[in-house]
């Protein structure tokens, strides 16, 4: 009400800062969810949409750092649509998703791509702490299907495209995945990244900018 209103003390910029919007229980990851990407990597088009879990120990707020790990070689960014989930839910399909969706946030799937290069599975390339930034808020007004999303380094733009060109839209890529496991409230789904990914160094920042959501920004540093 208005008496609660006008007790409300405007805190000033630099002493305040965001956390993430959510602490997920889970990270479900989609890999090669755009055309362009599995090109960009000269992959084929999967069958069925490609899944991995990033841990919530990976998730860092907006201007939090992406810590390099010691004696990594190349760490690249991946700007993403991120899904909230809302209920618990099991076996529900693309129609039923949009009703078990809170809203839609950044995300940035960090990734050290020799580890992944290497490595048989994507764990350790993709499970760095520091290396599931989100935010830097949930938006849950806007239509996921057709949203420009860009990447920029330094102010550089490096990946630009829209979820229209995503290969399965986040509806189905929620009814597809709540088939294999249960989705419990805060649940988050990567849904994958456009064509553009490239290194990280220390020193630059990488913003994430999603239509009608906003702007998630992080520095990187090395870690020790």
């Amino acid at each position: 009400d208005d008496s609660q209103t006008k007790n409300i003390t405007p805190v000033p910029p630099g002493r305040y800062f965001l956390k993430a919007p959510v602490e997920p229980g889970k990270i479900i990851a989609v890999g090669l969810n755009y055309k362009d990407h599995a090109s960009e990597f000269g992959s084929s088009i999967p069958q069925d949409p490609i899944l991995f879990l990033k841990p919530p120990s990976a998730v860092v707020g907006p201007e939090e750092d992406i810590i390099i790990p010691y004696k990594s070689k190349r760490v690249d960014y991946e700007a993403e649509l991120a899904v909230v989930i809302s209920n618990q839910c099991r076996m529900i399909t693309p129609r039923e998703a949009k009703n078990n969706i809170l809203g839609y946030t950044c995300g940035n799937d960090v990734t050290e791509r020799d580890f992944q290069k290497r490595d048989s599975q994507w764990t350790r390339s993709k499970g760095f702490d520091t290396f599931c930034p989100l935010g830097p808020w949930i938006a849950t007004d806007v239509n996921p299907l057709a949203l420009s999303i860009e990447c920029y380094l330094d102010g550089v733009v490096r990946q630009r495209s829209n979820t229209a060109n995503m290969i399965w839209n986040p509806y189905e890529l929620v009814s597809f995945i709540s088939s294999i496991m249960t989705l419990y409230p805060g649940d988050v789904i990567l849904t994958g990244t456009p064509s553009g990914v490239g290194p990280l160094k220390a020193g630059e920042t990488v913003s994430v900018k999603i239509e009608g959501i906003g702007v998630l920004k992080n520095r990187v540093s090395y870690g020790s």
